[in-house]
């Protein structure tokens, strides 16, 4: 909550006092200034409940949004906790290099448990990657500086650059993380570059239909994003969609995150579309490296699904045989 700061007059007589201790107080740190370090200032991050002051340098930091350890640990910060989302999450390379193999702890994962999170002394907590209601943030607020996403965009739909340069900003390491957008954004345009046929042709997600179910990505969901930054498009229809409707799964290339081909080869709607038969489908489990990378999308997170993808992808639309990505 934003701190308020107060001044007081006083009488004639003190402030002269007052002045004169100054001054005296001045000349004497002059010989010392030099050697002493300007302190520190708390960073301010405006939210979409006003605005969050955060401490200089946070050493105790607690995340709360479902992916926002992946945007923390780009910092040399590994918090100590954060939310449990994938249980595989500590298996990922880029988190064993981030933690030295350690991992990072968890509080809990379905709702959020406050007095776990107070138990932490957070300095600093970040919930940017979750729908936080006014009455959540002011709770969490209570326990500790409470960064969440803008009112620039819906509830976790926050693209991964602004979340990286919001939480960069809190850990006062703006300048780190504008390097970081820089490097995953100048990777993401060599590839879309080296591969111009992925312009404008249009790439489904659907996500977790491991138990028969089919769920369409939406344009803004994190979860696609690296597909776009490559020029594909998304399909006009999204959320949940029946068996009898599954021939809008069907166009340039479809993505299943959350099956292998086997499961989704027994349905016979499914083994009967054009991007099936063709081979312009790819697959990948709920447990690969893969399917974290595109669900945390943290920096290092998204590097590594560009390096799995990119050449996955060109084999789709060449007529090449694609890899299969369910461990990948």
């Amino acid at each position: 909550m934003e701190q308020q700061h107060r001044r007081r007059r006083r009488g004639r007589a003190a402030a002269a006092v007052l002045a004169a201790l100054l001054l005296v107080a001045a000349l004497a740190g002059c010989g010392s200034a030099s050697t002493e370090a300007p302190q520190a200032q708390t960073v301010t991050i405006a939210h979409k409940f006003g605005e969050t002051k955060v401490p200089a340098d946070p050493k105790r930091v607690v995340t709360v949004g479902w992916t926002d350890q992946d945007f923390v640990l780009p910092f040399g910060v590994v918090p100590v906790s954060t939310r449990e989302f994938f249980t595989e999450y500590n298996g990922y390379p880029w988190v064993k290099a981030a933690t030295d193999g350690k991992g990072v702890t968890t509080w809990g994962a379905d709702t959020i448990d406050f007095e776990a999170i107070a138990a932490q002394k957070p300095d600093v907590i970040f919930a940017i990657y979750e729908t936080i209601d006014r009455q959540t943030y002011d709770r969490l607020s209570s326990i500790a500086p409470t960064v969440i996403q803008s009112g620039d965009y819906a509830d976790e739909e926050t693209p991964w650059d602004v979340q990286l340069l919001t939480t960069g900003t809190a850990l006062g390491k703006k300048d780190q993380a504008e390097k970081l957008v820089a490097e995953v954004k100048g990777k993401i345009a060599d590839a879309r570059a080296a591969h111009p046929e992925f312009e404008g042709k249009t790439l489904v997600v659907d996500f977790g239909p491991e138990n028969g179910g089919h769920y369409l990505l939406p344009e803004n969901d994190p979860r696609r994003s690296l597909f776009t930054a490559l020029g594909f498009t998304t399909q006009d229809v999204h959320g949940d969609v029946s068996e009898e409707r599954l021939d809008l799964l069907d166009r340039d290339v479809l993505f299943v995150n959350g099956a292998t081909r086997e499961q989704m080869m027994a349905s016979p709607a499914f083994s009967r579309l054009g991007v099936v038969r063709d081979g312009r489908t790819l697959y990948t489990t709920f447990e690969s490296n893969l399917s974290g990378a595109l669900t945390y999308s943290g920096p290092q997170a998204l590097m590594y699904a560009l390096d799995v993808l990119t050449p996955q992808l060109a084999n789709a639309l060449a007529g090449r045989p694609v890899a299969d990505l369910a461990t990948a």
